[in-house]
């Protein structure tokens, strides 16, 4: 999202991340759950579970790893080479020269050119390499989250958010770029720069070397307040961050519903809010860098005037060559530079780290409806349910308390009641959406959580009231339900539901592209073309969760023919609120908290004196 974020002094993009300090609640919550505001023990575990997925994603690129880690090491000795040659050049080759003897000062030259040209070659090696891995390393992370997102249950994805899912697949995998890209370069080269620079500076001359350290405890103290601090200005931009890309994601997500209750002026607010959050965010974590990197130079300019005294003190006495001085002053400037690239790292390194927290807990989350080790195998379904005592609820709220439930196969059942009565959840258990939390729901005699997924969704399909369609043809979505499905026979399935003669009247017939979501079809074409979907896998048993609501009179006729026909020798349970499609059914189940209050066939039911027989009459007299 808007980014204005921290460069330091070779481009990189620093990501310090963080909290909106007065933006709206519902954003904050979903902010402060996003940061992961930990206790030390979270904390640490989640830090565990990062360098556990780190590790996974680089093992396959062990070699590669320890080969680049050479490169590095000979590339930054080339690339010290430097200082070291320019002083011998002077205490040696201008003397050698000014006495006649040019070749100290050709081999000199020549060794600074093979040195300059080993360090631009091995830097090729090093950047193309490492951009290869990262690369690598990214692209199987970001398959692992988006298979494993795709293949969690129903119950994540209700208390996930699509803004969060989208921030991780994006923001979080953007961080981690970062650091492979460019954060572990710099380190590496600072590293070596600092340790190899400040081995060659005792070497070359200890007393020097002592001066030059003398800075080090101010550096400590200036690197340390600027950890502490960035880590927490970090952590704000981060939380900031994922809360507008929520909020931007769940605003356009549902932009029918904003636009016809005119909620734009409050979006307005909430993202401006939101957006000041984020801007101050930053701004702090640009103060702190502001603060950070001069203040390193400052005691980097003061080491090399101390350093500069007493070395030209010494030169004057005689006790230290002029080369000796001048290639110490070049290694010194080179020494300090580093050490803010480090420093600039530990912001890449905490985004990065954030985000393989958040990663690692995606990917750790556990299906609550988990497929069987061991399968047991349901080749030819013929469609019979049963729920045996089965319990469940959501949270602490209990919707179904005991439930007891035959549908032979064949039999078309209609599940009617109120609000709240059950009947979706019902629904969700036939097809394995959700697990029961006590008691079993069985298909032909096997527990649904004893079949492999794959046999499960062949033998049970659920069109909702949603009728999602996915961009592209309409022959592709009807195809979905089957993949191995030929044209013919996915024509075939939209005559068998009626959906043919519309589809045949569009442009392209079934090759119109149905845009996002289907929003080339009206709401009742959408339904046609999934409950084609539908009948083109052929299931045991089929649900249909309110699936005719979108549809007007003449289509809902239309499909009603088609579903006693297309509904002939398979289980069928349709939850519906229009008594009119429940007229279709073998048998009706009128539901009330959870529990089964009247079952019988329409006709028995509605000569009756009970629930059913008045809700069959009070849509009667709505029609009159």
């Amino acid at each position: 999202m808007p980014g204005d974020h921290p460069r330091d002094r070779r481009g990189r993009r620093d990501l310090p991340g963080g909290a909106p300090a007065d933006a709206h609640a519902d954003w904050r919550g979903v902010a402060a759950e996003d940061a992961g505001e930990l206790s030390t023990s979270a904390s640490t575990f989640l830090r565990g579970r990062s360098r556990r997925l780190l590790g996974e994603l680089l093992r396959p690129h062990r070699r590669a790893l320890w080969a680049l880690l050479a490169v590095i090491v000979a590339q930054n000795a080339a690339w010290l080479a430097g200082p070291l040659l320019i002083g011998i050049g002077v205490d040696v080759a201008l003397p050698a020269l000014v006495d006649g003897d040019a070749w100290p000062l050709v081999w000199v030259t020549a060794a600074m050119v093979g040195a300059a040209c080993a360090d631009a070659g091995l830097r090729y090696v090093f950047l193309t390499g490492s951009g290869r891995v990262g690369q690598a390393v990214l692209l199987t992370l970001r398959r692992r989250v988006f298979t494993h997102v795709q293949h969690l249950p129903l119950s994540f994805h209700e208390r996930y958010t699509s803004g969060k899912t989208i921030s991780r697949l994006t923001s979080d995998v953007e961080a981690l770029a970062e650091l492979l890209d460019e954060g572990l370069d710099g380190l590496l080269t600072a590293l070596f720069s600092v340790v190899g620079i400040g081995v060659v500076l005792l070497v070359l001359d200890l007393p020097l070397g002592l001066v030059a350290l003398l800075g080090f405890p101010a550096l400590f103290l200036i690197g340390r307040w600027f950890q502490r601090n960035s880590t927490i200005a970090y952590r704000r931009t981060r939380e900031t961050v994922a809360a507008l890309i929520v909020q931007f994601t769940e605003t356009f997500g549902g932009i029918r519903a904003v636009q016809a209750f005119r909620r734009e002026p409050r979006n307005d607010e909430l993202h401006t809010e939101l957006n000041e959050a984020n801007r101050r965010a930053h701004h702090h974590a640009f103060w702190l860098i502001a603060v950070f990197v001069p203040a390193v130079t400052t005691v980097a300019n003061l080491v090399t005037v101390g350093v500069l005294g007493y070395g030209a003190l010494r030169v004057i006495d005689g006790d230290l060559a002029v080369g000796v001085l001048l290639s110490f002053l070049l290694y010194l400037r080179r020494f300090f530079d580093p050490l803010q690239d480090i420093a600039m790292f530990y912001n890449s390194y905490q985004s990065a780290s954030a985000a393989l927290e958040k990663l690692s807990g995606v990917l750790e989350e556990r299906s609550t409806v988990p497929e069987p080790a061991d399968p047991t195998p349901l080749p030819s379904p013929a469609g019979e349910l049963v729920f045996d005592e089965v319990r469940f609820g959501y949270g602490a709220a209990t919707v179904l308390p005991e439930l007891d439930l035959t549908i032979p196969a064949g039999q078309t059942v209609a599940l009617v009641g109120a609000t709240g009565a059950g009947k979706s959840t019902l629904a969700r258990l036939a097809a394995r959406f959700y697990d029961p939390l006590a008691g079993q729901v069985r298909l032909d005699g096997v527990p649904l959580d004893r079949l492999a997924d794959a046999d499960l969704r062949r033998a049970v399909v659920m069109v909702t009231q949603e009728s999602f369609l996915f961009s592209g043809s309409i022959a592709d979505n009807i195809g979905f339900g089957r993949p191995d499905a030929t044209r013919a026979e996915v024509e075939e399935a939209a005559r068998a539901i009626g959906a043919d003669t519309f589809i045949r009247a569009l442009p392209e017939g079934y090759d119109t592209d149905v845009r996002k979501r289907g929003g080339r079809l009206s709401a009742g074409q959408r339904q046609l073309v999934s409950f084609a979907r539908a009948f083109l896998a052929d299931p045991a048993v089929l649900v249909l969760d309110e699936a005719t609501s979108s549809l007007d009179v003449p289509s809902e006729r239309l499909v009603q023919r088609a579903l006693q026909t297309l509904l002939a020798d398979r289980t069928a349970l349709i939850i519906a609120h229009r008594l009119s499609t429940v007229e279709i059914a073998d048998r009706v189940l009128v539901m009330e908290a959870g529990q089964v209050v009247e079952d019988g066939a329409p006709a028995e039911l509605i000569t009756g004196t009970g629930r059913f027989a008045g809700l069959h009459r009070a849509w009667a007299d709505s029609l009159a």
